[in-house]
């Protein structure tokens, strides 16, 4: 997440989220209260298991193997492995709760910091081997699975939300669904760099001039747009 994908630094406070907050064990889906080191011990397990093997080694029984658990005490914790991603994206989320305060509302950022601060930051996580792997399975398993799916659509709904707030400061003449629209567009083009310049891509090394070139556009872009422009792009589609 989003962020297309914003850093982590920057990723969504627990209160836009919809499942309850993972900060307590006993509030964790599927979670006893009382496993709180076995349930961290799968969770690493788990990110391991999806950044370096991918999906599709992503089952019950090979993370309970990693972790050197037995399968039962596995599913104990978590009957299903949609239960395991939901906790998975609280977990990586978690740390970051209230940044987004500090960093940029409380800091006084104008919009365009704010925007640019988002972007550079989003296209620097990208080159990360973890945020390249993570967010890539994660899509892959959203393609197959409704549950995955409708979570990774809930952060990136927040992170649209998010980069729309600082598109209509920095341009007013847009409305929320315009500025929606253009959110999405920055949240696409930022995505798009990862199948290309992100960590292990071809195009890795280029990543300093993209970052460049994809701040510099998209906040012209932010400034310029005009609802009218907008409107006559949805008229030709």
């Amino acid at each position: 997440m989003v962020y297309g994908r914003i850093p982590l630094e920057l990723a969504m406070p627990k209160n836009k989220r919809n499942e309850a907050p993972a900060s307590t064990a006993s509030t964790r889906p599927g979670i006893y209260a009382c496993g709180t080191d076995t349930v961290n011990s799968i969770l690493k397990a788990a990110l391991h298991i999806l950044i370096e093997e991918g999906a599709a080694a992503f089952t019950l029984r090979r993370i309970a193997s990693e972790c050197g658990l037995q399968l039962g005490n596995v599913s104990r914790h978590f009957p299903r492995k949609e239960m395991l991603i939901q906790v998975l994206l609280e977990e990586l989320l978690e740390p970051s709760e209230g940044l987004v305060e500090r960093n940029i509302r409380k800091a006084g950022m104008s919009a365009e910091e704010a925007l640019t601060l988002i972007i550079e930051g989003s296209l620097d996580e990208i080159k990360t081997k973890r945020m390249t792997r993570l967010f890539t399975e994660l899509w892959a398993m959203a393609n197959h699975n409704e549950v995955v799916a409708e979570r990774v659509k809930s952060l990136y709904h927040y992170v649209h939300q998010l980069i729309a707030e600082f598109v209509v400061q920095l341009n007013p003449k847009l409305s929320a669904d315009d500025a929606y629209t253009v959110s999405l567009f920055i949240s696409a083009s930022i995505e798009g760099t990862t199948m290309l310049a992100g960590f292990g891509k071809p195009w890795r090394s280029l990543m300093p001039q993209l970052k460049g070139l994809a701040t510099k556009s998209l906040i012209h872009l932010v400034k310029t747009v005009t609802p009218a422009e907008l409107q006559a792009l949805t008229l030709k589609s």
